[in-house]
């Protein structure tokens, strides 16, 4: 003993350094892998359906309203329970929520692989959605719990390199698995992988993840619930089936309802909140601006990103007629991309790097922009399509990561679960309305006159052109941020990326 005093979370001077060997910093990297693997694969199966989807139509000989609730059927599930996952986790402890939500997951994917049709394997999506929104929530607050410091900012990159690279790889390991045609069981591989994969991982968290001692009591807001649930149904129902539809009255209706619905769900949280109860979305977790500039230019980027992703799926296997693992081969820049952003943004001065943002954003819109260009003649567009993929990927690891360690940034950790889940929400909702929405305006140019390959080059332009104004919104986004941390002087606050 030296007489020094250790004080948690901080290095006392002069004292020797071994906490990465130590049992608590080899739990905490225990946990890190369980629940990285965990979100990865959830993350994965928003995705890995897109490429697969040629084949399942063909196979369930689904319409294309269809195909659209296949994949966003899961997302929507998924997102709408976000929230209430989180609070299940803090009340009932987020080892045992994140366990269930597992079994939920592993179990619904062998429903979805096993699924004799289409209406079945819709369904089995929604609830494998339910089990990755009953999981996903706790990681948040596991890894807010588990790490401090900088060990906090780097799980939380990691976390937001998992995401992003897990929305790329589903594309690729889409088309490898439908092209290797597995005991003749094509496209169904997709979900049945996560079974073995879902079972490790249910075995490795049963012995690593730490029993919670502390939980809370609060409610877990029902009306809340309903009614955002009913604002996003009203939403993105009518602009999946919208275009399948030729979009009857109906679709403009609950299109005009959603925006009651959602000043019914602020009305109905501002009830339970002076009642004292406890409201799905609280109060002081919204007032922080790093988490609402922060989830907004999140919002942007990942409702582009997912629509545009199914969009230039369709293309290349629809249109051009690839095939699916060549199709899923082409998303490697885009993953390269992505991967290179998020492990080396927090290389710059913390200065930069809500400057570096807006950069990004501008950087992923060019390169949805170019896309849109170089494909619209029809052609494959050869190695430019590669070169622009990983531009785009670049402006979307350069973004995704700092948006989500800084959203973080300022909450405490007693509100790490409502803050986890209202920023796991967005994301998951932002990929519902992209692909719903950019989906249609795709699918709907798709189907114009000229020849299949034509149509679809010229509906992917089209497509690329919203997406990339998207992006540059996103931008937008963060600018109040980086007014309200200039200071006197022309000096600059240091954002909180490592608390």
């Amino acid at each position: 003993m030296n007489g020094t005093t250790h004080v948690p979370g901080k290095r006392v001077a002069g004292a020797p350094t071994h906490t990465s060997t130590s049992p608590a910093a080899q739990r905490g990297t225990g946990v890190l892998v369980v629940v990285l693997g965990a979100v990865f694969m959830a993350l994965l199966d928003a995705t890995v359906v897109n490429v697969a989807t040629p084949a399942v139509r063909g196979d369930l000989r689904t319409t294309g309203a269809a195909l659209q609730l296949i994949v966003s059927g899961y997302t929507l599930a998924y997102a709408a329970l976000l929230i209430t996952g989180a609070r299940l986790g803090a009340r009932h402890g987020f080892r045992t929520v994140f366990l269930l939500g597992l079994t939920v997951f592993t179990l619904a994917s062998a429903a979805c692989g096993l699924a004799p049709g289409a209406g079945a394997l819709i369904g089995a999506r929604v609830v494998q959605g339910l089990g990755a929104g009953l999981m996903v929530p706790q990681i948040y607050s596991l890894i807010q719990l588990t790490f401090e410091g900088r060990a906090r900012a780097r799980a939380l990159s990691l976390y937001a390199t998992v995401i992003a690279a897990a929305v790329v790889v589903g594309q690729v390991a889409g088309g490898l698995l439908v092209s290797a045609d597995l005991f003749g069981t094509g496209w169904r591989p997709v979900f049945l992988i996560n079974v073995p994969v879902g079972a490790a991982l249910l075995a490795a968290a049963a012995r690593l993840l730490p029993r919670q001692s502390d939980r809370t009591a609060k409610g877990l807001d029902l009306p809340g619930v309903v009614t955002l649930t009913a604002a996003l149904l009203l939403l993105v129902v009518p602009l999946v089936l919208g275009h399948e539809r030729h979009w009857p009255r109906w679709t403009g209706v609950c299109l005009a309802a959603a925006v009651p619905a959602a000043v019914l769900f602020v009305l109905v949280e501002r009830a339970v909140a002076r009642r004292g109860g406890a409201p799905l979305v609280p109060g002081r977790v919204l007032r922080s601006p790093d988490l609402v500039c922060g989830a907004a230019a999140l919002f942007f980027c990942m409702a582009g990103y997912a629509g545009f992703l199914f969009a230039f799926s369709q293309h290349l296997q629809t249109g051009l007629g690839e095939s699916a693992v060549r199709a899923g081969l082409t998303f490697v820049p885009l993953a390269a991309g992505v991967a290179v952003g998020s492990l080396t943004w927090q290389r710059l001065p913390a200065r930069c790097h809500l400057p570096m943002i807006a950069v990004a954003c501008a950087l992923a819109g060019a390169g949805y922009l170019g896309l849109g260009l170089v494909l619209r003649g029809g052609g494959t567009g050869g190695p430019a399509v590669l070169l622009l993929q990983l531009v785009w990927g670049l402006g979307l690891g350069f973004t995704t990561s700092p948006l989500l360690t800084l959203a973080l940034s300022g909450i405490a950790p007693a509100d790490a679960a409502d803050a986890s889940g209202v920023l796991t929400t967005v994301p998951q909702l932002a990929q519902v309305i992209g692909v719903a929405g950019y989906g249609s305006v795709f699918l709907t140019r798709a189907a114009g006159p000229g020849g299949r390959a034509a149509a679809s080059a010229h509906a992917l332009y089209a497509t690329s052109l919203p997406v990339a104004v998207g992006s540059l919104l996103a931008g937008l986004a963060v600018l109040p941020l980086l007014r309200r941390r200039r200071l006197p002087g022309g000096a600059t606050e240091r954002p909180h990326t490592a608390r």
